[in-house]
């Protein structure tokens, strides 16, 4: 199973990030990155990669402990940035982000200490990806529209486990489906 830990926005950040997306679509030279869909919105903890099945059980006793130690925090969609000369465009986090690394911290901890491979650790960058490319793009004017971009703050209440299924098809554009096979309270809260 492909599987990382994550934070989701609820539905209505969602739709706001979402009108604001449509009018990135609308910049010139949009048609060269491919852009994420609103299902696979989300921010990514730790990536645990292929894990074996068999790693799952003890790997959700981990990731229960860790959202039980962390309360929950607010949390906004704010702004963006980009990873690898344009490779990767994203929307960046406000609110409470020592909270929402912490919980990140506590996310990878868990996979080391369930046995998952997770090879070498980097310093987490809280961020929502919303298009990518193959190739190096201009990405200034997508930026510049995501910098007076903030969505409503909300309370971030859970620690989700996602399983990423990738394409196979080979459809050109077609998108991962993520799907959530573990949810835990944040703060041990019910």
């Amino acid at each position: 199973m492909r599987l990382f830990a994550a934070v989701l926005p609820p539905q209505d950040v969602s739709d706001e990030l979402a009108l604001k997306v449509a009018e990135l679509r609308q910049l010139p030279g949009a048609s060269e990155l491919r852009w994420t869909g609103v299902p696979g919105w989300h921010f990514t903890l730790a990536f645990y990669g292929e894990v074996d099945e068999d790693l799952v059980p003890e790997l959700s006793v981990r990731l229960e402990r860790a959202a039980r130690r962390t309360p929950s925090f607010p949390l906004a969609v704010r702004g963006g940035g980009q990873f690898g000369h344009g490779r990767a465009v994203w929307a960046g986090a406000q609110g409470d982000l020592p909270a929402l690394r912490l919980l990140a911290e506590r996310a990878e901890a868990a996979g080391r200490k369930a046995g998952v491979e997770m090879g070498e650790h980097r310093r987490y960058k809280a961020h929502l990806t919303v298009a990518r490319s193959r190739e190096a793009v201009e990405v200034g004017p997508y930026l510049e529209v995501l910098d007076g971009f903030t969505s409503r703050t909300w309370e971030v209440r859970e620690l989700t486990l996602v399983r990423s299924n990738l394409p196979k098809s080979g459809v050109p554009g077609e998108q991962p489906r993520y799907e959530v096979v573990g949810r835990w309270v944040l703060g041990g809260a019910g």
